[in-house]
């Protein structure tokens, strides 16, 4: 629905990217808004907030020079909105839906709202199917299942990026459904624009993908809308065209900080390290619109990459993400001095939803044991690791020497990649690999019936490699 245009001359005030309206009617939240001063380009704006005497506009563009007194506000009486299509897939866009490809603008086949809403929860279908991102460290022991929100908690000069366009470029739908990818990148430099561009044009990977992507030389406002344009775009694939979309968003610290920037413009009382109150209830208006609805085709599943501040866990952003969305991916400081890539740590790592997208009829039955088996042999390489340094390696039992070997076996030979992507039957038989240097003392979170399959195998090698042998 929208409603006659309506122009003012003057504004209370303007305060950064804000400026403050005073005797408007009927102003809507998200209302598109235009601002014109003599001399200057015509600017564009939104409505956050539609108050009974006053009226906050939020500009999208730089208000340098912007004169309060004598500016021309027009509210538009349309909605914050952004077109969305099948069209769009190979594009690449600004965080408010503007080509960065040098095409034409995109004409697409609706225009959605920016501010959509999460879904009702009455509406969900409990996630069931895994999705494959082709690497290891998720997909085999913190699985990642459509519908499902599972962030990846970094840290200063880890290579999260690196690792989102990884999976950008190797995720699959394991049953060859059809996939789309929506990368939405906040607050990148010019020089990771090319590259990303570059990157997945070379490999491919934009045919099936529509990319938003803020730069951070670009308005705060900006980083506000692009992570809503992406996920508008993406509920259109999904849930008209039926294809299973995953959602990367990389950098959420740079959205937050976007949020905090705004809110101090509109001094507003600080909470948590100086963000806003309201960061908790913002975040999960995004990370909520993922999921499977009741009766419609597709899927939306995020995987929302954010830095942690000083390797802070604890640090507000983390703190509530994790409190929103179903598990974390960790990257470790420590892997990545060693040369891991990616730098994964699959101790503190977790995904709540994984039991629903694995096992019989979905990847294999044993995966669950699979997995706990390598996650306990290697927590406890990891603590026989520390003891090395207490007691020395001759200090350490049998069974904590055999430990550490696998521990190092799984990083370099489980986790690291170095780029290569790797299917599931590929990642599940590279961690059989190293439990079949096990003795069976130490399996005892496998049993007999799931290590049998596996020690047939294994003699029926031994046999073929003795008849080949010659005489």
């Amino acid at each position: 629905m929208t409603t006659l245009a309506r122009t003012y001359l003057g504004a209370r005030a303007a305060a950064g990217p804000l400026v403050y309206l005073a005797g408007t009617q009927r102003a809507r939240l998200g209302e598109w808004v235009t601002l014109r001063t003599a001399g200057q380009p015509t600017l564009r704006g939104q409505v956050i907030d539609a108050g009974r005497d006053v009226t906050v506009v939020q500009v999208l563009e730089d208000t340098l020079g912007l004169g309060p007194a004598a500016v021309e506000v027009t509210l538009t009486g349309e909605l914050a909105s952004v077109v969305v299509g099948k069209e769009l897939l190979g594009r690449a866009l600004s965080g408010a839906g503007d080509p960065r490809d040098g095409l034409p603008p995109p004409i697409g086949e609706a225009l959605r709202p920016l501010w959509g809403a999460p879904i009702n929860p009455v509406r969900r279908v409990p996630p069931s199917d895994f999705i494959e991102t082709g690497v290891s460290a998720i997909d085999g022991m913190n699985t990642l299942v459509r519908g499902q929100k599972l962030p990846v908690f970094s840290g200063p000069g880890l290579p999260a990026l690196e690792l989102a366009a990884t999976i950008v470029e190797s995720a699959r739908a394991p049953r060859g459904e059809p996939f789309a990818v929506v990368f939405v990148a906040i607050g990148i430099t010019e020089r990771e624009t090319r590259t990303f561009l570059e990157r997945f044009e070379r490999s491919g990977a934009l045919e099936r993908s529509v990319l938003y992507v803020n730069q951070a030389q670009d308005p705060t406002i900006e980083r506000l809308l692009a992570p809503r344009a992406g996920l508008a775009c993406a509920e259109h694939l999904a849930f008209v065209h039926g294809l299973h979309v995953l959602v990367v968003m990389a950098d959420i610290t740079h959205y937050c900080d976007a949020l905090r920037e705004v809110g101090a413009a509109r001094e507003e009382v600080p909470g948590r390290r100086g963000y806003p109150g309201y960061m908790y209830t913002d975040l999960a208006s995004l990370f909520e619109r993922a999921g499977v609805v009741r009766g419609k085709p597709g899927s939306v599943t995020q995987l929302p990459v954010l830095t942690m501040p000083d390797d802070d866990i604890t640090h507000p952003i983390p703190d509530l993400t994790g409190y929103i969305t179903e598990g974390q991916v960790v990257l470790s400081r420590d892997l990545f001095r060693r040369g891991v890539s990616p730098p994964i740590d699959v101790l503190p790592s977790l995904s709540r939803l994984m039991n629903a997208g694995i096992g019989k009829d979905r990847t294999v039955p044993e995966h669950r044991k699979w997995a706990d088996q390598l996650y306990s042999v290697y927590a406890r390489g990891r603590e026989a690791r520390q003891m090395v340094a207490i007691v020395g390696e001759s200090g350490l039992s049998a069974a904590d020497r055999r430990a550490l070997e696998l521990a190092e076996g799984f990083e370099k030979g489980l986790v690291h990649q170095a780029g290569l992507r790797r299917t599931l039957a590929q990642t599940l038989e590279a961690g059989w690999r190293l439990l079949d240097e096990l003795p069976r003392e130490d399996l005892l979170k496998l049993s007999d019936a799931q290590l049998e399959p596996r020690k047939a195998q294994r003699e029926a090698a031994a046999r073929r490699r003795a008849e080949a042998k010659p005489p």
